[in-house]
């Protein structure tokens, strides 16, 4: 077992160092697609590829309101259906630019326990994470409506229900906001972590090690000790990096954070035959979106590259985008993990604030924190990231910078915007995300940032 792991932890370290880190010289074109190697199957030994399940959503009887009276937009869902084991779920439509105006709500089945959750809401107003207008990747013809993803863990039955939004009061005709044609629920399974029985391996070494040591072992470092991740790098070699990607003059000095220790895409179980092959990059990174997945808060730390699984073949499969739409996430134990695929070091383009994806990166919290709080270890690990990013391209975690809108609800395309160079979804898009709780935390994480970077 001990040689077992030790040729584990070696393949880890061997995946990191083939990983490209490379920094291209000179300014990049401001949107340009670059050739990929041909991406290989997360489904290797021990692997299963995950799948996804569309349910056609259908008509059910509207219920009446307190006077009588029914709705002239009858509700649309299913009535409770045992389905093939999913983990994460969400309703799409055909029409990207079509708002879902009313209430998405399911309930789920545990898996081998015949217990049904209560009613969940999903949050509806998915549409602002997405690519921008008159890019390749919105204009494709795949891109759907869609809310955002929910977390529910291993289940096996399902109900959903789509009420519109109720008629205006000031209409009056009295009719309700249609829904959305071609509403479908996905159901989606995540598929077995690549890596999942090396790190079984690792947890039962370090418990076989712990019993006979008589010591308290942490499986959760043993089994972390064989997911591929970047390593974080000292201050040095991260200003260095700082000088050639920022253009810099050799002696001059760079405000960078230390980077911090990544969880790379084979780390976390991407299947890299879903995306598309080519990568897109813009010019440089001048600011951070801060955003929450809203995916719920009910998963552990050892479920969340599964969390992060489902929400990829979510993204891609689903709602029809070229990869994930983040360039990086966070879990609620500050775990950080690589996103859209393309190198990250680099300005990969990603789909996460409409109107403001070129020139930024996108960080997703897991979670949802409109009424909860977001762990310290969470907006700790966001001020670590975006010190060293941000670093890498000159920005100022606690500046501001001027973003030239792509078109969203709340800028119109065009429009030259300032924002911070650390912002909220919200600052971009009217949304709720990143919700209220995690919003309120990035006056900190600023700081923390800019305090890393030597400033």
């Amino acid at each position: 077992m001990r040689a077992f792991l030790a040729s584990s932890i070696g393949v880890a370290c061997a995946a990191v160092l083939a990983l490209p880190s490379a920094v291209p010289a000179g300014a990049a074109p401001a949107l340009r697609t670059v050739p990929a190697s041909a991406p290989a199957g997360s489904a290797g030994p021990g692997g299963v590829p995950g799948s996804t399940q569309s349910l056609p959503l259908r008509v059910l009887p509207s219920p009446s309101d307190r006077v009588g009276h029914r709705s002239t937009v009858p509700q649309q869902g299913l009535p409770e259906r045992e389905v093939s084991p999913f983990s994460l779920l969400g309703v799409v439509w055909n029409d990207a630019d079509a708002e879902l105006r009313g209430t998405v709500q399911v309930r789920t089945r545990a898996t081998g326990t015949g217990r049904w959750s209560p009613w969940q809401d999903l949050e509806t107003h998915n549409a602002e994470h997405s690519a921008d207008p008159g890019t390749a990747e919105r204009d494709s013809g795949a891109v759907r409506g869609s809310t955002a993803p929910l977390w529910v863990g291993d289940s096996d039955a399902v109900s959903v229900r789509v009420r519109p939004e109720p008629p205006d009061p000031q209409d009056r005709t009295g009719s309700a906001t249609p829904l959305p044609r071609g509403l479908h629920l996905e159901l989606v399974d995540p598929g077995k972590d690549p890596q999942a029985a090396a790190r079984d391996a690792a947890a039962a070494w370090q418990s076989g090690q712990a019993g006979r040591t008589g010591q308290a072992g942490s499986t959760g470092q043993a089994a972390q000790a064989v997911r591929p991740v970047l390593p974080a790098l000292g201050k040095a070699a991260s200003q260095a990096l700082g000088e050639a990607q920022a253009g810099l003059a050799p002696g001059a000095r760079p405000y960078i954070g230390p980077r911090p220790g990544i969880v790379t895409r084979k780390g976390w179980g991407a299947d890299e035959k879903l995306r598309e092959r080519t990568f897109v990059y813009t010019s440089t990174v001048k600011a951070a979106f801060i955003h929450h997945s809203a995916t719920g808060n009910n998963y552990t730390c050892a479920q969340a590259p599964a969390v992060l699984r489902g929400i990829y073949r979510y993204h891609v499969k689903s709602s029809g985008w070229r990869d994930i739409g983040y360039n990086f996430a966070v879990d609620k134990c500050g775990n950080i993990y690589e996103g859209r695929a393309g190198g990250v070091t680099k300005a990969v383009l990603g789909a996460h604030t409409l109107g403001f994806n070129s020139n930024t990166m996108g960080i997703a919290v897991l979670g949802t924190f409109t009424s909860s709080n977001p762990p310290a270890a969470a907006v700790s690990a966001v001020a670590k990231l975006t010190a060293w990013k941000l670093g890498l391209f000159g920005a100022n975690p606690k500046g501001k910078v001027t973003l030239v809108s792509g078109g969203s609800n709340k800028y119109k395309k065009g429009r030259k915007v300032s924002l911070n160079v650390i912002s909220g979804h919200r600052d971009g898009y009217t949304t709720e995300c990143p919700g209220a709780r995690l919003y309120n935390k990035l006056g900190s994480a600023r700081s923390s940032s800019a305090h890393l970077q030597g400033r």
